[in-house]
C-alpha cells in the first residue's frame, strides 16, 4: 500500500473519531419521561399544566433555542438561562380546555444545542365538556335580548325571490321584550315571533329578503339599528347580508343557446414593485363570445385603494370593451393582492374575479 493511500486511510479514522467525539461532547437532555397524559378532566377546571424536567448528561451546557407547541391551545415555557452538566432544566406545557372537549394529543417541539438537536414531547388527555350556559348559548346581548350572533346572513339569494331566514334569540331580562328598527329598507322585513317574548322565554327573529326591491348584485350588506322596547343604545345593531345572484334557472334552452360569454384575455394584473404612494394602471380586454348583448351587472373591488372603470356596461356579440384598474399604494406596504369582482348576465360565468397583485416598498431616505 502506498504512503499515499496510508494517509488517507488514517486522515479518514481520525476524522470519524474526532467527529464522532464531537458529537458525544454536546450537551443531553434526560428525561424521566417525554409523554405526560393528563387524563380526563373537566373544562370548566380551566388551564392544565405540567413540567417536563430533565438533567444536563452532558459534558457542556444546555442552551435552548426555541419551544414551539403544534396548537394554540398549548402555551410553552421552559429554561431561558444555559442549564450547566449535571443540573436540571424545565419544558413546561400548558393546555386551555375552553371551548375544546374531546380527546387531545398535542406535541412540544423543543429545539437545543443538544444531540439530538430536536427533542418532541407530548402531551394528552380528554376535557369534559361544560355544561352551555344561556350566555354561552346566546352571546350577544341587546339590552336583555340574547341572540347567538349578531349577523343575520341570506347566503345566495335569486334577485327573482324573496327568501327567509330565522334566528333563536332568548328573553334574559324580567320584563316582556320587543324589538323594531330605527331605518327598515324596502327589501327587508324583519319581525320578532311572538311579537313580545316573556322573560327567561325564547323566540325568533324572522327576517325576509325581496331581492327584487334590493336592485343590486353580488355580496351586499344592511346594517339596521335596533331597538329594545323603542329603546337604541349604542352598538345595538344586527348586519344582514346577501349574495344576489341571477336566476338563469328561468331560461329556456334557446335562450341559453343565444345568451352571452365572457372571456377575459388575461385575469391577473402583477404590477411588480411600486414605492408607497405610487399608482399602477392597467387595461384588462374583455370580450363578448355570445350570441347576445352582454351586461355588467356590477364591478367590485377588495380594496377602496383599487378603482375601476370599465369602457361600456353593453357589450354586443363579438365585440370587446375595457376595463381600466388604478392600484394606489397609498397608505400599502408589502406584497398586495386584492380582487375585482365581474358580475354579468352570462349564465356560465357570473361572476369573474380579476386579481391585481405586486410589491409596494417603503421610499428610500436620502
Amino acid at each position: 500500500m502506498s504512503r499515499k493511500m496510508i494517509f488517507l486511510l488514517v486522515a479518514a479514522i481520525c476524522g470519524s473519531f474526532f467527529f464522532a467525539n464531537a458529537q458525544n461532547a454536546k450537551p443531553v437532555m434526560k428525561f424521566d419521561s417525554k409523554d405526560h397524559d393528563f387524563g380526563t378532566f373537566k373544562e370548566e377546571q380551566g388551564k392544565q399544566a405540567y413540567s417536563f424536567e430533565f438533567v444536563n448528561t452532558g459534558s457542556q451546557p444546555i442552551i435552548i433555542k426555541q419551544v414551539r407547541s403544534s396548537c394554540g391551545c398549548t402555551s410553552p415555557d421552559w429554561s431561558k438561562q444555559p442549564i450547566a452538566p449535571g443540573k436540571k432544566g424545565f419544558i413546561k406545557a400548558t393546555f386551555d380546555p375552553k371551548n375544546r372537549p374531546g380527546a387531545f394529543n398535542k406535541s412540544v417541539t423543543v429545539t437545543a444545542n443538544t444531540n439530538p438537536s430536536i427533542t418532541i414531547l407530548r402531551i394528552r388527555g380528554k376535557v369534559i365538556e361544560r355544561e352551555k350556559t344561556i350566555a354561552d348559548l346566546f352571546p350577544r346581548e341587546m339590552s336583555g335580548l340574547r341572540m347567538k350572533n349578531n349577523h343575520l346572513s341570506f347566503t345566495k339569494v335569486k334577485n327573482t325571490e324573496v327568501k327567509e331566514a330565522s334566528m333563536e334569540v332568548y328573553n334574559e331580562s324580567d320584563s316582556p321584550v320587543s324589538i323594531a328598527f330605527k331605518r327598515m329598507p324596502a327589501h327587508l322585513k324583519i319581525k320578532l315571533v311572538p311579537e313580545k317574548i316573556q322573560p327567561k322565554q325564547k323566540g325568533k327573529i324572522v327576517a325576509f329578503y325581496d331581492a327584487s326591491k334590493k336592485n343590486d348584485w353580488g355580496f351586499v350588506v344592511d346594517y339596521l339599528d335596533v331597538l329594545i322596547n323603542q329603546q337604541h343604545k349604542p352598538g345595538q345593531r344586527l348586519t344582514v347580508s346577501a349574495n344576489i345572484v341571477e336566476d338563469f334557472e328561468q331560461l329556456s334552452d334557446a335562450e341559453k343557446a343565444k345568451a352571452p360569454k365572457i372571456e377575459f384575455d388575461e385575469n391577473i394584473f402583477d404590477f411588480g414593485e411600486l414605492t408607497q404612494g405610487e399608482k399602477a394602471e392597467y387595461t384588462f380586454k374583455m370580450k363578448n363570445n355570445g350570441a347576445s348583448d352582454l351586461i355588467i351587472r356590477k364591478t367590485k373591488a377588495s380594496c377602496g385603494c383599487t378603482a375601476i372603470a370599465p369602457q361600456a356596461k353593453i357589450i354586443k356579440a363579438g365585440e370587446e370593451t375595457e376595463l381600466k384598474v388604478v392600484f394606489n399604494s397609498r397608505g400599502k406596504r408589502g406584497r398586495q393582492n386584492k380582487l375585482i369582482t365581474v358580475i354579468t348576465n352570462d349564465p356560465l360565468k357570473s361572476a369573474v374575479q380579476l386579481r391585481v397583485r405586486g410589491n409596494v416598498v417603503m421610499p428610500k431616505l436620502n
